[in-house]
């Protein structure tokens, strides 16, 4: 088991991509070229470092391929909303494993990087190039946009991105970058797992102007409907209608600590995955992969077997 201590981990090498969806992606890339692919995505507002202690724990066994997605650090930024739909971001993945010569993986995502992997696992269940999923704190899509209607702790849970969608913000990004909109509309506390130099890596990633936007639209692009709280809401359409099951393995782990994404949303789950194994993990909040790195590598240990 490593060390859960942040400050341990190493930097990694980025490798520059220009894929076909005519984005430039850096990435992570290590671990053997013949074993089989781990391809972990990053939510929002992080990066692939998100996934340091699991890629410095599998990378002996497996390759480990982890991207700053498009908005983020250094790769490519565009600007205009349309360019965070979520089938780009959905091609983004795929476009990178065939950058990297990767015919078949187990996708692996966080938060916003989790959503883009149920939709990538439900792309790649058809084709077989995704062979096993696994998703930390990131409801599936359908049940969350049914749990924003239906449960008022999750609508409140969700308020902020209300407001990250709101343009009347957007001097204040301008002004302060990320930080700005962070401070005034989330309950952003430090936590004790992330030291310092951690912490300063995501400040500067947030002073950058481009990314703080590219960041904020894919909450923008999304059409994933967030009510008000006194708005008499009804679902949308396609959270009325049934949706495609996942049938590959998946892993669920979930911190129950989550202000965000509280533990509402694992609910029904099990109807709408075949194979499905969740584990929880009591005293974590969002972040679970770096504040409790040795609980989720231990549960994907066993679902990796």
């Amino acid at each position: 088991m490593p060390d859960p201590t942040p400050n341990l981990v190493p930097d990694y090498d980025l490798v520059r991509h220009t894929l076909a969806t005519g984005v430039e992606i850096d990435a992570v890339d290590v671990g053997p070229r013949d074993a089989p692919v781990l391809l972990f995505l990053h939510g929002f507002p992080e990066s692939h470092r998100t996934w340091r202690h699991q890629i410095e724990h599998f990378k002996d066994r497996f390759r480990c391929i982890a991207p700053d997605q498009r908005g983020y650090r250094g790769s490519s930024k565009p600007q205009e909303v349309e360019a965070y739909t979520p089938d780009k971001l959905v091609a983004d993945v795929f476009a990178l494993a065939d950058a990297c010569g990767v015919d078949r993986f187990t996708v692996v995502g966080h938060d916003w990087g989790g959503a883009i992997a149920w939709a990538v696992a439900l792309a790649g269940q058809q084709n077989g190039r995704v062979e096993r999923l696994v998703i930390a704190n990131a409801p599936h899509p359908w049940l969350y946009q049914r749990a924003l209607i239906q449960r008022p702790q999750q609508r409140e849970s969700a308020q902020y991105i209300r407001a990250f969608r709101d343009r009347d913000n957007d001097a204040l990004v301008r002004e302060h970058g990320l930080v700005g909109i962070l401070a005034k509309a989330v309950k952003w506390e430090r936590s004790s797992a992330m030291p310092d130099e951690e912490r300063d890596r995501l400040l500067a990633d947030w002073k950058d102007r481009d990314a703080a936007f590219g960041m904020l639209n894919w909450y923008r692009a999304s059409s994933v409907h967030v009510p008000a709280m006194d708005e008499d809401a009804e679902l949308p359409e396609f959270a009325k209608r049934d949706f495609p099951k996942v049938t590959i393995p998946t892993l669920v782990v979930w911190a129950l600590d989550d202000l965000a994404l509280p533990p509402v949303n694992t609910e029904g789950t099990d109807q709408q995955v075949e194979d499905l194994t969740l584990v929880e993990v009591p005293g974590s909040g969002h972040f679970v992969p770096w504040e409790a790195p040795d609980k989720v590598i231990d549960a994907m240990e066993a679902f990796l077997r």
